[in-house]
């Protein structure tokens, strides 16, 4: 059963011309109109989650898989399908889609299975271990780690956003893989 949203998305009565123009920009997704309710954070919130979306120096696909594990650490049903759809465009397949919703790191290649290791220490640990760092660090240079570390925390806060507020998936976007 779907619990009832704490907090429900606004609607264009709620709406002034600014925060219309941007929904209108955005798309009238659940996250953009429930966070309507704060339009000024909501604009300055829409910087940052660009640069982690858009100008980040980490490959789509690597973005991606980033965001959909911490989704899943975080229980966030809404971020996992989200990106589900969205991770599915930067090559993701389905199976590594349902394998980042599993316990350990069963089946990915060295390069994945650090990156899934990452997130799930800073979810739980709020820290990168020195040893997996070390290995982070072999392969990525500092303006890619300190992506990778802020697209977790910006997914990680998210999560935290959408389950408190419980935001409702919107049409067709996938739940949890079965």
């Amino acid at each position: 059963m779907t619990e009832v949203p704490r907090l429900a998305p606004t609607t264009e009565e709620d709406w002034d011309d600014d925060t219309r123009a941007l929904l209108d920009a955005l798309g009238r997704m659940n996250i953009f109109t429930t966070l309507a309710h704060h339009p000024k954070l909501l604009k300055r919130w829409l910087v940052f989650g660009g640069h982690i979306l858009a100008k980040s120096t980490l490959e789509a696909r690597v973005r991606e898989l980033l965001i959909l594990r911490a989704g899943w650490r975080c229980g966030s049903e809404y971020e996992f399908g989200q990106h589900t759809i969205i991770g599915r465009g930067t090559g993701l397949t389905t199976e590594e889609i349902t394998r980042l919703a599993t316990e350990g790191l069963h089946g990915w290649g060295p390069t994945d299975a650090v990156l899934v290791q990452a997130v799930d220490e800073l979810v739980a640990d709020h820290a990168v271990s020195d040893e997996t760092y070390a290995e982070l660090s072999s392969t990525w240079d500092d303006q890619q780690l300190i992506d990778l570390v802020f697209t977790v925390g910006q997914y990680v806060l998210v999560s935290m956003a959408l389950n408190t507020f419980r935001v409702e998936r919107d049409d067709g976007v996938p739940g949890w893989p079965t």
